[in-house]
This record gives structure tokens, sequence and C-alpha cells, in this order.
């Protein structure tokens, strides 16, 4: 039926689900900090990295899980991940600004991958620390190696970043070469030679310690392609004389956003059903997230997330490591066992997984002008304070209604759509119409759950000196919540890991 609801509700795990729960003390949070309010949980961030270590000992792996810095500007976290065991967490930092953030959380120099595109500035402190730098570009390589003899620094730990991966000696069964899906990051496979010639050029100044790559995709099969690709390759580096041990595989290891399969099903195939005009719209003004309708017949990929995944974080490194590849045939663990190979992994979504929500205050409802059946939210929030939409994501908030006296509610399900605070047509929070189990009332709250990978602060900003969100850190202490600033958290002997 068109008028049933579309849910896509959120999954949620402890401590996460009890903290939506702890409605009276997530509005005093907001009633004293201001909508919109980013909540984080420090401790979830240690347990997902126990998670992925967990994955390595099942494998016997060493390495090590660095936390891609770029998901959260956040301190707590970063402060909590600077107390695990200094050989197992470190952190991937992508700026100068990064890097000096990381070291003042208290990781040292040893613990950083500095990683993306680097000025002069990025270079030097990266090399002045000892932090291990990921280089980009052949460029790269000789400003570094420039920098380091010219500030008579000691020697630069380096991995160098690989591209362009294809598959000559296997095929996808149908006689077609298979090749990975292009980046602007990295050096191509085709040009390793001139970067093996430089590195033995530049040994004085940089040491090479492996290889690393990162592919912006899902696809688990051109992944082990490429660590296979990175073991080989190494393989040459040791026969000119360099001393590899390690291959770097990024991030992209995903998270499960929706608690039901079912429901992501049911919301795809009516997208488009929407698109192609056999049911109501879905969206705002018809939008169709990359989809439209050419002749009767859908076109275009969606631009969507895969929000419901069986298999993400940990689990998708476990089944990365685990499935044969194509050419040796054997599971990249046992590729990096057998040519004694480190591990190093970035994952930044998939660390952060159930670490936080961010909360917006329900400002005004009213309805809307073209579209009377359906009701505008107005939060106390803009499109950049919870950015889940522009990265694909989509997922049900959860309403947190106001205690005490109230006017007479609508009761049952209810679709809105959810609008910000900005004076801009196209400050929408959610282009979908989301279902609620009532319709809000001014004072209530909503939370957008597992926000902190990308969706909390990556696109926030003062437009219309609009306020941006506060951050803090929360806690459970017995049965009561705890909180403190963001900036304010650091580790202690508490046996959460949180101030007392």
């Amino acid at each position: 039926m068109d008028g049933a609801p579309l849910y896509l509700r959120p999954r949620l795990e402890p401590p996460l689900a009890a903290l939506l729960e702890a409605g009276p003390f997530l509005h005093s949070l907001a009633d004293a900090l201001g909508s919109p309010l980013n909540v984080l949980l420090p401790d979830v961030v240690a347990e997902n990295a126990a998670r992925f270590r967990a994955v390595y000992r099942r494998h016997h792996l060493t390495g090590r899980v660095y936390f891609a810095h770029k998901a959260n500007r956040s301190s707590a976290l970063l402060r909590r991940l600077a107390a695990e065991e200094s050989r197992s967490v470190g952190v991937d930092v992508a700026s100068t600004g990064e890097l000096q953030h990381a070291l003042s959380c208290g990781f040292t120099g040893d613990r950083v991958m500095a990683t993306g595109p680097k000025d002069a500035g990025f270079l030097w402190l990266a090399a002045r620390v000892g932090a291990t730098v990921n280089l980009d570009s052949l460029g790269e390589l000789e400003q570094l190696a420039s920098l380091v003899r010219g500030h008579g620094m000691e020697r630069v730990e380096v991995l160098v970043r690989l591209s362009g991966f294809e598959s000559d000696s296997v095929s996808d069964g149908a006689g077609t070469r298979m090749l990975s899906r292009r980046s602007r990051f990295g050096t191509p496979v085709r040009d390793v030679d001139a970067l093996w010639k430089a590195l033995e050029r530049h040994a004085d100044a940089v040491e090479l310690i492996g290889a690393a790559y990162h592919l912006d995709t899902t696809g688990a099969e051109e992944k082990a392609r490429a660590l296979e690709r990175c073991v080989l390759l190494l393989d040459d580096c040791r026969a000119r004389g360099l001393t590899p041990r390690a291959v770097d595989i990024g991030g992209g290891f995903g998270v499960g956003y929706l608690a039901d399969a079912d429901e992501w099903e049911r919301w795809t195939t009516a997208l488009s059903e929407a698109v192609l005009g056999e049911r109501a719209p879905l969206t705002w003004r018809g939008h169709g997230y990359g989809l439209r309708n050419e002749g009767g017949t859908v076109r275009g990929t969606a631009a969507l997330y895969p929000a419901h995944r069986t298999t993400a974080g940990p689990g998708y490194l476990d089944e990365l490591l685990s499935r044969p590849a194509p050419v040796l045939g054997r599971p990249p663990a046992t590729l990096l066992l057998e040519h004694l190979h480190d591990l190093h992994i970035e994952p930044g979504r998939a660390l952060v997984d159930q670490c936080g929500l961010s909360l917006a205050r329900v400002l005004e409802v009213s309805t809307a002008g073209d579209e009377p059946a359906r009701h505008l939210v107005r939060l106390g929030m803009n499109a950049g304070d919870v950015s889940l939409e522009e990265h694909g994501v989509l997922v049900d908030p959860v309403l947190i209604p106001r205690e005490g006296p109230q006017e007479p509610e609508q009761t049952g399900p209810v679709g809105v759509h959810l609008v910000g605070n900005l004076c801009l047509e196209a400050d929408l929070i959610t282009r979908r119409t989301v279902f609620l189990p009532r319709l809000p009332r001014a004072g209530d709250l909503l939370a957008f759950a597992n926000t902190a990978g990308y969706a909390m602060d990556f696109r926030a900003h003062h437009a219309q000196r609009q306020p941006a969100a506060r951050t803090v850190a929360v806690h459970k202490d017995g049965a009561t919540w705890r909180w403190c600033p963001d900036e304010d958290y650091w580790p202690t002997t508490h046996p959460q890991g949180a101030p007392s």
C-alpha cells in the first residue's frame, strides 16, 4: 500500500541504545548546551578497536589499527584511543592540523601515519616527530627526502600508496581483464619501477617499510586482488635490496546503519516504483537519489550507502582476509604470514560505529504548502550539522518526547519532512519522507543515531551565524549518566575510562 509507513529504523547496540532511552538526561544536555548537540561515547571506540584486534589474533597477524582522524574531529575519541596499547592502535592524519591535534591528545609520533595530500609543512612536522609517511606520489618522495637532508633529520619510515591495480594473469572467467576502481591518489602500479629507483636513490633519507592502497569500493574481491598485488610487488622490492615489511589496506570496512534488512529492501524497491510513477513520491518534490524515469525504465545509479549490511567493520576485515586471492589462490592472511608482513588498516567510520548521536530540538511543526498531506518539522540544526544524506546514508531519527503536560497528540505513524534552520530552500535534513511514531511537537528532540563517522562534524559550518554543534563525552556511572565537554575529556583510572 502507498500509505503504509516505510521505516528505516537504526541499528542500536549498547550502550548507545541505553543512552537513547535516557530521555530526561538528553533533554537536560540540550537545554544547557543548545541545539544541535553531538554526544559521544568514547569507550565504544576502544571496544571497536579491540574487535578489530581480535580479527588480527584469529589470523595470527601483527600490525596496527590506525584511526582515520578525518572521520571525526573529537578530542575525546582520540584521547581514548591514545590510552590503548601503543603497538596495536595508532592514528591516521591527513593534514598538519590533524597531526598537531593527534600529538596534543597523547599520540607519540611513532604511532602516527601521515596520509593524504601533503605540503612542505605537513611533511616537515611528520618527519620531525618520527611519523610514518604514506607517500602519495613520486613528487612527495622527492620533497620529503629534500626536507630530511636539508634539516638534518633522521631517516623517515615511508609506505608508498599504489593505485591502478590490474589483474594481468587472471580474468573474470570470460577473458576480461580486471581493473580496480580509478583513484586520483597513489602511484599507478604501471609506474612502480621509477618509484623503486627513487627509493633506492633516497635510501639515506627514507626507509621503505611497505606498500599501501585505499580503494573507494565495498567490493571484497577487488580489495583482495589489490592486497595480493601489493605482496607480489614487495617481493620485487626485496629483490632490489629494499626491506619492506608491511601492507596498509586503508579503510572502507563499512557500517550497518539499519536494524532490518527487509525495511531497506522495501524502501529501495518503493523508490524505484515512485520514480516510475507507480506510487506516490517518497521524497521532497520527487527527488530520485540519482534514479530517473526514461520512457518507463529506471535509469541511473542510486547514490546511496548500503545502509543495511550483514557483514561490516571487523567482520568485513575477517571476510577479506579469509577469501582466496585470485592469482596465488591463498587467503590474504596466509600470504601476509608467508611473507612476514604486518597488516595495517585505517578504519574511520567502522571504528566509531555506535560511538555517538546528534541531537536536534524540534522548533516548529507545520504543513507543507504544496504537499498538505505532509508535515514540515523544522529543527534547531541544518543539513551541515548532520550530513547523513550527504554521504548517502538513510536512517530514521529517534523521537525523544519532552516530558510534562502536552497538547493532545496525533497517534500512530506519521510521515514528515525534516527541514533545517537556514534561510535556504535546499536546507533539508532529509530529502525523503521520514516516518515517526507520532507527530513531533515543539520542544521534543530528534536523535540521529550513529553519526560519529563523517556525519557529525565533517561538513559543519557557521552559515548565517547559526550555532554549530557543541560536543560532549558521556559515560554510564552505575545507574547515572555523566558528561563533560569533549575538550575536557581525559582518560583516567575510572573503570569506564572516562573522567570521574
